[in-house]
């Protein structure tokens, strides 16, 4: 594994990191993103990311967020609601919950897909997939009592 992927698990696994980056992160890769016309994520040069377009829990308007994501073998996607770490679940998750029908954007591509929340033996082999793909989440699971949040997004 290369020295800087490492440094920054080590980096992404501490407080200080999961308090200041989800301020800076979402906004930089956004502002990237809409600048190259979809074709580059900054997160994206440690770990795979797609722009997530969903409908808002509530307020059912579009919601843009951009995430860190598990490709699969299959061309679908693992997204882990880590929230870095925090309390909470991140609002996105509520979003697929209430409309699983959402939109990414994979290197420059918009792509129909469904979210589906992984439960029992399916999240347990998600989750040791995704520990595997990048072991920061191990220590987010442990700074909080609730159970991470795990989506498969397909293909529609």
């Amino acid at each position: 594994m290369p020295v800087g992927v490492r440094l920054m698990q080590k980096v992404s696994s501490t407080r200080t990191f999961a308090r200041i980056a989800p301020h800076v992160i979402p906004a930089m890769d956004k502002a990237v993103h809409r600048l190259t016309g979809g074709k580059v994520l900054l997160s994206a040069r440690m770990l795979p990311g797609v722009i997530l377009t969903a409908r808002g829990a509530r307020s059912g308007l579009p919601r843009v967020t951009p995430l860190a994501c598990m490709p699969e073998p299959d061309g679908g996607w693992l997204l882990i609601g880590s929230n870095f770490g925090r309390p909470g679940h991140p609002a996105w998750t509520a979003n697929l919950l209430a409309h699983p029908d959402v939109e990414v954007n994979w290197r420059g591509e918009s792509i129909p897909v469904r979210a589906e929340l992984l439960a029992g033996e399916e999240r347990a082999a998600a989750w040791k997939a995704a520990l595997e793909f990048w072991p920061p989440y191990a220590t987010y699971q442990q700074r909080v009592e609730r159970e991470i949040r795990l989506f498969r997004l397909t293909r529609r």
